[in-house]
């Protein structure tokens, strides 16, 4: 199952909006670019996830992969 769309920029727009936590961190663990963000902009339980990730830009319903 593809968890990406592209949004009206042609980024790399996550699915799973801002709640499913499993699956941020199930492509994190996977992915070449993750990098930690700040510390004081980590909102996962799990330090490997795209919600914790350096390069995730929140948006309104979700983020978008700036790596993607």
């Amino acid at each position: 199952m593809e968890f990406w769309i592209k949004n009206e920029r042609g980024q790399a727009k996550f699915k799973g909006g801002r709640h499913d936590w499993s699956q941020a961190a199930q492509l994190a663990a996977n992915c070449p670019h993750f990098l930690p963000d700040d510390e004081d902009e980590l909102v996962a339980e799990e330090e490997r996830s795209c919600y914790n990730c350096r390069f995730r830009r929140w948006t309104e319903r979700s983020f978008v992969c700036l790596k993607r």
